[in-house]
């Protein structure tokens, strides 16, 4: 059995993260669910199964490094960038 090595696209830029975010916000509003406790949920846990997989959110966020996204979220916020 031959085994490869799987690679993924890492998140290089906070934009492409505030796209990916509000994609999966998106969906889980489409879906019914309140996005901030969900997306909250997701980050303190880091268990994928509070992202709905509508329109591949769940595989989206996943693509996200949660110490990187926070790290971005309190940079944003505290207006350090």
């Amino acid at each position: 059995m031959e085994e490869s090595t799987r690679r993924f696209t890492a998140i290089d830029s906070g934009s492409e993260m505030k796209e990916i975010l509000t994609s999966v916000y998106n969906s889980l509003l489409l879906k019914g669910y309140n996005p901030i406790n969900q997306l909250v949920g997701y980050i303190v846990s880091e268990d994928p199964t509070y992202i709905t997989n509508y329109n591949g959110a769940r595989s989206l966020i996943t693509r996200i490094d949660r110490d990187e996204l926070l790290q971005e979220l309190l940079t944003s916020y505290l207006g350090k960038k």
